[in-house]
């Protein structure tokens, strides 16, 4: 099965990007499923009902969101009535929407999606190695899902690492995301889980992660109240991991950085039967 996880979506050049181009890259990549981080999709904060529409539409099949998921109020009542848009699962008991879900693709193999956020320079949440835990021992890899991806949304990536590591040989991939920044650390960990600590942004790389520059150059060397920050509107690249799973295991078989348009070096997993 071949999975793709893309990271934080970025305003309108992000998030115009992502649309225009995911019926290519379902086909030109033959992608099974694929999943996107959307909560600084509108103008930079949270997520729309109809951004959630439109991302669907194109081929997104999963939306996971993070510490900015109620930014556009309107999601609040919206998220129960959606699970294919997820937030952290370990936001507090009576928190909307769901942390976590299953489900099924075209050729009816299983995938379970879930999202975990890091408390290391993040708002105050739930602990989220116990909720990963919890999590990877009732959802068990090759029982009750074929392949599992985790999102862990976080801003240190020890913090990542080390929930990477409690996934490793429980969990198709686990990738970061918030981020906004690419790593370079792309790799199949030694239990066969695939992982990267941060995906990066679809989204304007000139920029300060995805906002307009001069904004927040000015931001952080003046002291006092500052404009608010705006999103660059730039041409987006594409950022992401693409990973194939094991038929047998659910395990990662091998794992791909992906990033398409803009301006980071463009990288595309070659594809002729197998992964090359």
């Amino acid at each position: 099965m071949r999975l793709l996880y893309l990271g934080d979506i970025m305003g309108k050049s992000g998030r115009t990007a992502v649309i225009e181009r995911m019926p290519d890259l379902r086909a030109s990549l033959d992608l099974d499923f694929v999943i996107a981080c959307g909560e600084n999709a509108a103008h930079g904060f949270g997520i729309t009902i109809k951004i959630c529409e439109a991302l669907f539409d194109a081929g997104v099949d999963v939306i996971t969101t993070g510490n900015h998921a109620w930014d556009q109020r309107e999601i609040i009542d919206y998220i129960p009535t959606e699970p294919r848009l997820l937030r952290p699962a370990n936001y507090p008991e009576g928190t909307p929407g769901q942390g976590a879900g299953l489900y099924e693709t075209a050729s009816g193999q299983r995938v379970a999606v879930v999202q975990i956020m890091g408390r290391l320079f993040m708002p105050p949440i739930d602990e989220p190695f116990r909720c990963l835990e919890d999590f990877l021992s009732g959802t068990q890899l090759g029982t009750d899902a074929d392949a599992i991806v985790i999102d862990i949304h976080g801003e240190a990536t020890s913090e990542k690492n080390a929930l990477g590591c409690i996934a490793d040989g429980r969990a198709s991939l686990a990738v970061g995301s918030h981020s906004h920044i690419p790593t370079s650390d792309t790799r199949i960990l030694p239990d066969g889980t695939g992982y990267q600590t941060d995906a990066g942004m679809c989204g304007p790389y000139e920029s300060v992660i995805g906002m307009d520059a001069g904004i927040a150059v000015r931001r952080f060397m003046e002291a006092l109240p500052g404009e608010r920050l705006e999103p660059a509107t730039g041409p987006a690249t594409i950022c992401g991991v693409m990973v194939e799973t094991d038929d047998q295991t659910g395990l990662a078989a091998s794992i791909h950085p992906v990033r398409d348009g803009g301006h980071l070096a463009p990288y595309l997993p070659t594809i002729s039967g197998a992964l090359a």
